[in-house]
Formats: structure tokens, C-alpha cells, sequence
């Protein structure tokens, strides 16, 4: 065969390769995508394909479906109503899979299954983004999990009492799991980490929650950053969790019997920075906490700005303002083993003569007030009378009672913050 034939044969077959791949290819882009159309979600998704993509349209009323194998589910203006029967909404039980802009509502409440709008059991790579979650006993709910990303979704629900609610967002037994750009509304707790490993919580607005806005349990090595808790039951609560860092977020109107900006409890080796308390009952209420620094952090109009227990040791508290606060510091015990050098305090009576920026009198931020309310709490009765103001002068003359150890020796004379927050 000449030279110019096999060029010809040649030019035949690499168009026939061509053609064959072109019409595979083609085929294989139809497949993957799927459209689910009330009432056959389930059918859809049953035959799809590993790593198809199914979007959901219109109104479907179902429960009990899981997702088994990697997948992308995308609504296009889709709802999914449980209408209160079955178990969980939405199970997924594959690694790599994505649920975006779909509503889930009306989850069925059972006081022995967890039932959820959306769970995720032992998963990997998995994101839930920009879905609505109503009317749900647990919104999202993760367990055994690592490495997924819950995302942009708005929760909301009516529960009323903690004996018959979940909570929106629901982590345990995970590990480097992402909750950003979150709402949470209406739930026990608002996003609830136990047993959590390396999880970030960021951007979150929890609020008006029956509970807390978060709940930390046995969760290490974890960040929550820029988020707002606001109205919340009993405000935030982190508890036998070592190695936290909370940074820039913002406590507000957490106000009731038993309400905190936050609670720690047990805590060991954890950073509170740039946050803002406002209008809480109590800002922190430290108990048996160890190692703590909190810093550049804003207290302002709250009943207790910081309440420290006799077991907590070995904690500082710097460049803090304490503004506007019924009392700045409370504790239990006549003795502390903690640093509260160089804070703002707007009862601070001192003066600084050398014009350093720093008072050259000792501030003992522990009234003697506050600390009978702690002995006898029904002396809250007393609260601006002339009484307690001889009190107070007294004990700031001859310190008798009060921790003489609970003392800022370097006052600032102006606000850290220069007034803002």
C-alpha cells in the first residue's frame, strides 16, 4: 500500500475514534443529570447514577428517603414535606454528596429517634448549603461524620420546652466539620457540638433558641468566630472542653433566671478574644475553668459582666472594658487565683498622675455588695440604697471581706475599645 493510501486509512480511523468518543461522551453528560417531579423523588434518586446530578422540582410529600451513593441534589424551588409521619427526611449514608436550595419541613417528633429535615450518618465530604429547614424536631443532624460543611441555611422551628425539642444544628462524634453562615432560630439549642474534633462555627446568628444558642460538650480543638448569639434561653454554654479559641462574637440580651452570655464549665486552656458582651444577666460565669486568657473583650450593661468561682485558677483577664455593669466581678471565695490586670472600669475611682494611661491606685473590681448578693442572694433587695454605698466605701478603706488578691494593679484610664464595639 502506497504511503499516500495509509495516510488516508489513518485520517479514516482517528474520524471514527472521534465520532465514538463524541457519542459516548454525549450520552454519558445526559445521564448524569436527572429532574425530580412530585411524586417520584425517591424513584429518581434510585436511579441515578453514582455522582449524577438530580434537581427536585415542586412539592413533594414524602419522608424516609436515603441517599446511598454519591450525589448532587439541587431544588429548584423544591419542598419537602414530612407532613409529621415517618422518621428522618432526608438520610445520607455516602461519602461525597451535595444538597443545595431545598426545604425541608414538618419532621415528625419522636421521643426515642432523633428524627431529622436532613442526617447525616457516618459520611465524609458531604455539604448541606442554602436549604430552609422548618417546623423540624433536629434540623441537620451529623453523627459519626467528619470533613463536610453545613453552610448558609436557615432553621427554624417553635419548639417550646426541652423535654420535646430537638436541636437545628446537631454534631456528634465528628471531626472537622464547617457550620458557617448559619440562622438558627427556635430550636433547644441552637447548634450542639458533643464529641466535635477541629470544628469551626462561623458566621452563625443563633437566637431566640429555648436553650442555648450553642452548647459545646467534650468538643477539643475547636474554633467559634463571628457569630452572634442573641435572646437566647441561657445564652451559651461550653463545658469539659479543652483548647478553644472564641474570637469576635457577640453576646447580646441573653437575659433570664438562669441566662449567660456564656457558661464555662470545665474548661482548660482556651482563648476569649475581641468578643462583646451586652445586656446578658450574667457576661461569663466561669466554674472550674483553668488556663483561661480572655482579652479585648467588651463588657457593657450586664447584671454580673463576670462571675469567677473559687475553683477557677490561673486565669487572666486583660484589656477589657467593663462599662455600665450592676457588678464588673463577683466571686464566691475570699482568695483568687487569677489576673485581672490591665482593664477599663468605669467604677474606677483612681487617677494617674504620671500620665502613663495606666492609674496609679489599685482597682479592687469585687464590691463587698456583690459579694453578700453571693452569700445571700435575697440582698439584691438593697440595690441603690444608702446602705450599700457606706458599704462600699468601706470596704474600698479597709478591705476585710473581698479578695485583696482580686485586684487590678494596672488600671486603664480609657476604654480599650475607645468606645466601640
Amino acid at each position: 500500500m502506497s504511503s499516500i493510501h495509509r495516510a488516508v486509512a489513518m485520517v479514516f480511523v482517528f474520524c471514527g475514534v472521534i465520532v465514538a468518543v463524541t457519542s459516548l461522551t454525549t450520552h454519558t453528560a445526559q445521564a448524569e443529570q436527572h429532574t425530580a417531579k412530585a411524586p417520584n423523588l425517591v424513584g429518581v434518586i434510585s436511579a441515578a447514577n453514582a455522582h449524577d446530578t438530580v434537581y427536585i422540582d415542586g412539592y413533594h410529600r414524602v419522608s424516609d428517603v436515603v441517599i446511598n451513593k454519591p450525589l448532587v441534589l439541587i431544588g429548584r424551588q423544591a419542598v419537602i414535606d414530612a407532613e409529621e409521619r415517618g422518621g428522618s427526611v432526608l438520610t445520607v449514608r455516602s461519602d461525597i454528596v451535595e444538597i443545595r436550595d431545598i426545604t425541608v419541613k414538618n419532621v415528625r417528633v419522636d421521643y426515642t429517634e432523633d428524627n431529622a429535615a436532613i442526617k447525616l450518618d457516618a459520611v465524609r465530604h458531604v455539604v448541606v448549603a442554602s436549604c430552609h429547614i422548618d417546623n423540624g424536631f433536629f434540623g441537620i443532624y451529623l453523627s459519626r461524620s467528619r470533613d463536610c460543611t453545613i453552610s448558609d441555611n436557615i432553621l427554624t422551628s417553635k419548639q417550646r420546652d426541652e423535654s420535646s425539642s430537638g436541636n437545628g444544628i446537631h454534631l456528634w462524634t465528628s471531626v472537622n466539620v464547617r457550620i458557617t453562615g448559619n440562622h438558627c432560630e427556635g430550636w433547644r439549642d441552637g447548634i450542639y457540638f458533643e464529641f466535635v474534633h477541629q470544628g469551626t462555627v462561623q458566621n452563625n446568628v443563633s437566637t431566640r433558641n429555648v436553650r442555648y444558642g450553642l452548647h459545646f460538650m467534650f468538643s477539643d480543638s475547636c474554633t467559634y468566630s463571628d457569630n452572634a448569639f442573641l435572646r437566647n434561653g441561657a445564652g451559651v454554654a461550653v463545658m469539659f472542653t479543652r483548647w478553644i479559641l472564641m474570637e469576635r462574637n457577640r453576646f447580646a440580651d441573653n437575659w433570664g433566671a438562669a441566662s449567660y452570655g456564656l457558661l464555662l464549665k470545665e474548661i482548660t486552656d482556651c482563648h476569649v478574644r475581641d468578643c462583646v458582651f451586652e445586656g446578658n444577666s450574667i457576661g461569663i460565669h466561669a466554674e472550674g475553668s483553668m488556663r483561661m486568657l480572655v482579652e479585648s473583650t467588651h463588657f457593657r450593661r450586664n447584671g454580673y459582666a463576670f462571675r469567677i468561682l473559687g475553683n477557677c485558677t490561673d486565669n487572666t483577664v486583660t484589656r477589657c472594658d467593663f462599662d455600665g455593669n450592676t457588678f464588673d466581678v463577683t466571686t464566691n471565695t475570699s482568695s483568687s487565683l487569677n489576673n485581672f490586670d490591665g482593664n477599663c472600669w468605669t467604677a474606677y475611682k483612681g487617677y494617674d498622675l504620671d500620665k502613663d494611661g495606666y492609674g496609679d491606685v489599685p482597682h479592687m473590681p469585687v464590691r463587698l455588695y456583690a459579694y453578700l448578693v453571693e452569700s445571700m442572694p435575697s440582698s439584691i433587695l438593697l440595690m441603690h440604697s444608702t446602705f450599700i454605698d457606706v458599704l462600699d466605701i468601706i470596704e474600698r478603706l479597709l478591705p476585710t471581706v473581698t479578695p485583696e488578691n482580686l485586684v487590678d494593679r494596672k488600671p486603664l484610664m480609657a476604654p480599650y475599645h475607645g468606645g466601640q464595639s
